[in-house]
């Protein structure tokens, strides 16, 4: 019997074999991953440092463990090489693999701009647990002066960014967030709410430079002080000990445009999460959904939602995808924030209805999108059944 082949070990993968093992205990399942396989919640990397979590303790459940309670062969540390659609075969560092069915949750890389400086390959990102050990052993080495406060820069002034600003200061850093835009999450939120979280994170210590990039990351010339200078577009400079770029994320489509597969934002897929090719699916923060209008969606409940479906079509009952309303929950605990997003290019604006909350009015007066703050997030419930009304 050809396995389920599943490449990728994170959240999307994981969750599709366990939904898959629910519904089929007898079909082989393979997962392939380039990293150990140890399963963590990705959205807990960016608020563990006020935690005084170590990357050891994101680890909810070892690869080993997961692999024994699901009952799949995990092949770690292996890289898929290629995959050949016609032969229904994946070319792997540990050898060919054929399948029955493939799944693709190959995850997004996090983007990189250029940046001038002899410093410049000091930037840092984090999109992976890995990542994240890097980045906190070099905020938590002693390296400096001593009772010298880390100075660190952020990039990128949207939700992971504005979460990793809130717990580093929380934390006890000092945070600079440098963006092109005039208000942090200003693609995501009305004018007043980003003011507002503008003003919290400033009260937590944050200093915000908006309207310019980062140009240059150079070494710092004198021996005291932080280690790094950052010189800014607009023509200012800053200190830094450490640069973390958050500009966004771009789904991984490298594999599958190799594979002959149709991709475009995404691994594009339709509504049964099938490629265009038979037997491949693809999830996660790498797929672009007919289901949410060609969208990507690089959060955690659309791949629950993809995931139980994929499970049941792969168990052999056939199942379209469906999102309900997905709320996101922004991690800003100096103004906690929760947002349903309109669908892009939707005509409409948003009203404040009251001190927290903002409503996204359509042109035909209905409501499409909402966005609460502070003690409002509790009525999430009641303002997703407004929408659905």
């Amino acid at each position: 019997m050809q396995p389920v082949i599943i490449i990728g070990a994170g959240l999307a993968g994981w969750t599709t074999a366990r939904e898959f093992r629910k519904l089929d205990i007898s079909t082989p399942v393979l997962l392939i991953t380039a990293d150990n396989g140890d399963f963590y919640a990705k959205p807990s990397l960016s608020n563990a440092f006020a935690q005084g979590r170590t990357p050891a303790q994101l680890v909810s459940t070892p690869a080993a463990k997961m692999a024994q309670t699901h009952n799949v062969t995990l092949l770690a540390h292996t890289q898929v090489q290629a995959i050949d659609p016609a032969r229904c075969v994946v070319t792997t560092s540990g050898g060919d693999f054929a399948y029955r069915d493939l799944v693709l949750a190959t995850g997004a890389q996090a983007i990189r701009v250029p940046i001038a400086g002899n410093a410049a390959n000091s930037v840092l990102s984090v999109n992976s647990l890995q990542d994240f050990a890097v980045f906190h052993a070099r905020v938590a080495s002693r390296d400096g002066p001593q009772n010298h406060r880390k100075h660190i820069v952020v990039m990128g002034a949207g939700l992971i960014g504005c979460e990793f600003a809130n717990d580093l200061a929380s934390a006890g850093y000092q945070v600079g967030v440098v963006d092109p835009a005039g208000r942090p999450l200003a693609a995501l939120l009305p004018a007043q709410a980003g003011e507002a979280l503008q003003g919290a994170l400033a009260d937590l210590g944050v200093t915000w430079y908006f309207g310019c990039t980062v140009r240059a990351v150079d070494r710092n010339p004198g021996e005291d002080g932080p280690a790094l200078q950052v010189s800014l577009s607009n023509g200012s400079q800053t200190h830094a000990d450490i640069v973390l770029s958050a500009i966004g994320l771009r789904a991984d489509t490298a594999l599958a445009q190799a594979a002959g597969l149709a991709c475009n934002r995404g691994i594009v897929v339709d509504t049964a999460l099938q490629t265009s090719a038979p037997h491949i699916y693809a999830l996660g923060d790498g797929a672009q959904y007919a289901s949410a209008g060609g969208r990507t969606l690089p959060f955690v409940m659309p791949i629950m939602s993809a995931a139980r479906a994929l499970a049941a079509t792969l168990a052999g009952h056939p199942t379209e995808l469906a999102f309900p309303l997905m709320p996101v929950t922004i991690k800003t605990p100096a103004l906690p924030i929760v947002i349903a997003a309109p669908a892009p290019g939707l005509e409409g604006q948003w009203t404040r209805s009251e001190p927290g909350l903002w409503q996204f009015m359509g042109t035909q007066g209905l409501r499409h999108g909402f966005v609460l703050t502070g003690k409002h997030t509790t009525r999430r419930g009641e303002q997703a059944r407004l929408m659905l009304a």
